[in-house]
């Protein structure tokens, strides 16, 4: 396991979570995206996944270097997952562990928004009635706020 990696087997939380638990650490987040079974009023039958590894790899330690800057003392582990993900599958886990709850928290949230900004991952979502890449990963899905 590294701390920011790509891969195509199920994804373990927990292994992210000890991997950045420590002495110092009041406070572990833990954030796990999983596909959806409906997106807009339409049904997801699965979705694909495909990525730039080493690249994707290099932006997700960018990632972790730009939150422990932001927060002092915060640990990070990120893994996506790549392939085909069924639904209720886990496709992103973002670790954090940090002194206090509330770096813990903004910490995770950052990292999720900065892997669609800038991590080469594409989602290709596929529906009963067609399919599509999804190009725009920071598009809110209707009703969603933030």
């Amino acid at each position: 396991m590294k701390a920011f990696e790509v891969v195509s087997q199920p994804i373990n939380p927990q292994v992210y979570a000890d991997f950045v638990l420590r002495p110092e650490a009041g406070a572990v987040t833990l954030f796990t995206g999983h596909v959806r079974e409906w997106t807009k009023g339409v049904r997801t039958l699965y979705l694909a996944y495909e990525a730039y590894v080493p690249m994707a790899e290099k932006k997700l330690e960018q990632i972790g270097r730009e939150i422990e800057e932001k927060w002092p003392g915060a640990k990070v582990a990120i893994a996506h997952r790549i392939g085909e993900l069924q639904i209720s599958d886990i496709a992103v886990v973002i670790a954090v562990s940090s002194p206090h709850r509330k770096a813990a928290y903004e910490a995770n949230e950052y990292a999720i928004e900065r892997i669609k900004e800038i991590v080469p991952i594409w989602k290709k979502e596929i529906w009963e009635d067609g399919e599509e890449w999804i190009g725009d990963q920071k598009k809110k899905p209707e009703g969603e706020k933030g």
